[in-house]
């Protein structure tokens, strides 16, 4: 008689289930959704799509949504990781309440936030009044949508970054200044490499998260037409007016500049991780 053969167990019990669940759910949350606007998209042709893309209020709504919406990803970029590492590395009075009001943009309402950023920053408005004395004014204008998209997309980085800074060792920076490097050298060549990848991936969520961003921005904006007419709000437009064709075309052009930007920041942070792996 001849040896059984051999059954190779997976080390994760119960993987064809909960791969099976996960593959189930990623189709029914992410990928039908996205295959259904592309078929409609498909049935109403390219032609069709360019002609509704390509038209002045379109691209207006779109390069407004993008472009502020990078800026504050950007802004993010920056601000998130210094206050990701003000809450980790010091010690302040009224610390832990910084640090659960970071996560309020997550449980507050979109609505919410824009009534309220609205309420504050209208030229009536605490902050709103302050501002129109040295000449500014911030709700109604591109300046309001700025402030929105900060204000939902900063708890994205500094929650991606902090638990990577609460890793890194006090001894590393020590070694470093026992060597002879500066702060700024230090921060430049030893604590940055190892914040970049989690850095780009607050990043990317910030992003998107801005360039997707309704509820708290409708209120801030003004929606005035080729100004601060947001590329989401000009698709809630054409649904009211019944374009279904219309709508899909646009978010099919929102679709593919997204993949486009992701791709490019998930290509940065694939160099940045060989790169610290070279150093």
């Amino acid at each position: 008689m001849g040896r059984p053969p051999l059954i190779h167990r997976s080390p994760m019990p119960g993987l064809g289930i909960s791969m099976g669940i996960t593959l189930t759910m990623l189709s029914l949350v992410v990928l039908l959704p996205i295959g259904a606007l592309l078929l409609k998209g498909a049935t109403f042709g390219l032609g069709n799509i360019w002609d509704v893309v390509n038209s002045e209020r379109t691209w207006a709504a779109l390069f407004l949504s993008f472009r502020l919406s990078l800026f504050a990803a950007l802004f993010n970029l920056v601000f998130g990781v210094m206050l990701a590492w003000v809450l980790v590395r010091y010690r302040f009075p009224g610390r832990r309440l910084l640090d659960a009001a970071v996560d309020l943009p997550f449980a507050l309402p979109t609505a919410v936030a824009g009534i309220a950023l609205t309420a504050l920053y209208a030229p009536n408005g605490a902050f709103g009044q302050l501002a129109a004395e040295i000449g500014w004014r911030i709700a109604y204008t591109q300046y309001g949508i700025f402030l929105a998209l900060v204000f939902v997309g900063l708890p994205f980085v500094t929650r991606t970054v902090q638990p990577v800074i609460e890793e890194i060792e006090r001894e590393v920076e020590e070694a470093s200044a026992t060597l002879g490097a500066s702060r700024a050298y230090t921060i430049r060549r030893v604590i940055l490499p190892m914040l970049t990848p989690a850095a780009l991936t607050g990043f990317a969520l910030s992003l998107a998260r801005a360039v997707g961003e309704y509820g708290s921005v409708i209120f801030i904006a003004g929606n005035i037409p080729l100004v601060t007419e947001i590329a989401p709000l000009l698709i809630v437009i054409q649904l009211e007016e019944f374009d279904y064709d219309a709508a899909a075309a646009i978010g099919i052009a929102m679709l593919v500049i997204s993949f486009a930007m992701l791709l490019a920041i998930n290509l940065i942070q694939v160099w940045s991780r060989r790169r610290i792996g070279y150093v």
